[in-house]
C-alpha cells in the first residue's frame, strides 16, 4: 500500500510532485515539504506521474532515476516534450555522466542518494524562485535576494552589490555563473554541468568553451572587494567549487 496520499493539502507555496517507487522516500519527502509550506503529490512510476499532471497543475517535479519500467531519464525527456515543469532528478548514482545525462534532457537539478531533506528543500526552493523570476511572476522578498560573504546578488534586477555596497557590473553570463555557484554552493562542479546550468537559463551567453575565461573574470571580480580571498577555488582535476555559505536575503537558507 502507497503510504503518501494522492494529494496532501498545505499552504500554497507550490505543488510538487514525488516520483519515486520507494514508498518511504515518498513519505518522507511529502512530510518534509509539508511541513514547509507546499503541497505534495506521490507517484511510484510512469504512469501515475503523467496521470497526475494531466489532472492538476504541479509547480515542480522531482524525479528518481532509478524506476520501475521507463527511467527517470526516459520520463524527464517525455516531460520535456509537453511541459515546462521544473525538474529535479534524485539519482543514486554518483558518476558524473548520469547528473550531466539528466541535465542535458532538461532536468532543472539534482540531488544524490542519500540526500539530505534540507539539501533538497534548498534545490527545490532554488530551482522555483530561478523559474518564477525567469517567468516573470511575483515570489516574496526572501527569495528574490541571496547574499554571501557580505555580497548581494538581486535576481529580479540581476545585479551585484559588494561588501562595500559598489554595484559591480557582471555580464549576463557571469551573473547566470555566479547564480550556478551560489545555488550549488560547496558542491564541485564541474565545467560539463556548469555548461548545462547555463543552458537552463537560457542565457544569450552561453558557456560553451569560454566558461573558463568568465569563472576568471568572475573571480577578478569578486576578489577586488575582497582584498583577495578566494570565493570560487579550483579542485584539481575536478572542476570548481564556491566556498562560502549562501543565504537568502532574510537568513533563510538559499
Amino acid at each position: 500500500m502507497n503510504p503518501l496520499p494522492a494529494s496532501v493539502q498545505a499552504e500554497d507555496h507550490g505543488h510538487v510532485l514525488v516520483v519515486d517507487d520507494d514508498p518511504q522516500i515518498r513519505l518522507l519527502v511529502a512530510r518534509f515539504l509539508q511541513r514547509h509550506s507546499y503541497q505534495v503529490s506521490g507517484a511510484a512510476d510512469g504512469d501515475s506521474m503523467f496521470d497526475i499532471l494531466k489532472r492538476s497543475e504541479i509547480d515542480l517535479v522531482i524525479l528518481d532515476l532509478m524506476l520501475p519500467g521507463r527511467s527517470g531519464i526516459e520520463l524527464c525527456r517525455d516531460i520535456r516534450a509537453i511541459s515546462p515543469v521544473p525538474i529535479v532528478m534524485l539519482t543514486a548514482r554518483s558518476e558524473e555522466s548520469d547528473r550531466i545525462q539528466g541535465l542535458e534532457v532538461g532536468a532543472d537539478d539534482y540531488v544524490t542518494k542519500p540526500f539530505s531533506p534540507r539539501e533538497l528543500l534548498a534545490r527545490v526552493r532554488a530551482v522555483l524562485r530561478r523559474t518564477r523570476i525567469r517567468r516573470g511572476e511575483p515570489s516574496d522578498r526572501a527569495s528574490e535576494q541571496i547574499g554571501f560573504d557580505g555580497w548581494t546578488m538581486d535576481l529580479r534586477r540581476r545585479e551585484l552589490l559588494s561588501p562595500s555596497g559598489t554595484l559591480v557590473d557582471l555580464s549576463t553570463g557571469e551573473f547566470d555563473l555566479l547564480l550556478a555557484f551560489a545555488e550549488h554552493a560547496n558542491r564541485v562542479l564541474s565545467r560539463e554541468v556548469l555548461m548545462q546550468f547555463a543552458k537552463t537559463r537560457s542565457s544569450d551567453d552561453p558557456f560553451d568553451r569560454t566558461i573558463d575565461v568568465q569563472i576568471s573574470r568572475l573571480r577578478r571580480k569578486l576578489e577586488a572587494d575582497t582584498n583577495g580571498s578566494q570565493l570560487i577555488k579550483t579542485i584539481r582535476g575536478s572542476g570548481y567549487m564556491f566556498t562560502p555559505t549562501v543565504q537568502a536575503r532574510e537568513g533563510e537558507p538559499a
